[in-house]
């Protein structure tokens, strides 16, 4: 008699993350104790789920482009974004970029798209791996397009920390001033 009880809900997520499946996704999010109606678990589901080398389901994705499921997870409340894998530090932006990298020229708007979804989510394009690269360091040079989509979304959250506060009371005076008009 055989042990074998098939693919355990972990191998199944990772695999649906691989072969870009949502169906298989869904089956395994919508399978109990995961239920839509369980977010927190779900969610923790997804944020401690990692293969072999500490890869979440999110740096699989987006490693083999997998853009549909990147969406569907994306999508799940409480998923961390930026998390950082234990071998080489990457986070899921890292792995897109390698992802993007690894496509012939012709290729490079799928690339792109993985990225800007990722963008889009919320991922911090300014974090550093253990080798103390940024996403944009690891962009092929001839993918000028990427490079000017990451220097953007780099700007914008350098930007937004930028923001400057209005009073609410615009008579308001900061130190000396004239008082006549």
């Amino acid at each position: 008699m055989s042990t074998d009880e098939g693919a355990t809900p972990k191998e199944l997520l990772l695999e649906a993350c691989r072969r870009n499946n949502t169906t298989l996704l869904s089956e395994v999010l919508s399978t109990p104790p995961l239920t839509p109606k369980n977010s927190s678990t779900i969610a923790q589901f997804l944020n401690t789920t990692t293969d072999a080398l500490g890869a979440s389901a999110l740096h699989v994705a987006a490693q083999y482009g997998s853009y549909e499921v990147l969406d569907t997870i994306l999508d799940q409340e409480g998923v961390e974004i930026d998390g950082q894998e234990r071998r080489e530090g990457d986070t899921c932006l890292h792995r897109a970029v390698r992802f993007a990298n690894e496509l012939r020229q012709e290729e490079w708007e799928r690339g792109r798209a993985v990225v800007d979804i990722l963008v889009d989510a919320g991922c911090d394009p300014r974090i550093r791996n253990k080798a103390k690269l940024k996403p944009i360091d690891l962009v092929d040079p001839r993918n000028t397009e990427l490079r000017k989509d990451l220097q953007k979304a780099e700007l914008t959250l350098q930007m937004a920390g930028d923001v400057v506060q209005e009073d609410e009371d615009e008579d308001a005076r900061d130190g000396p001033g004239s008082e006549s008009d």
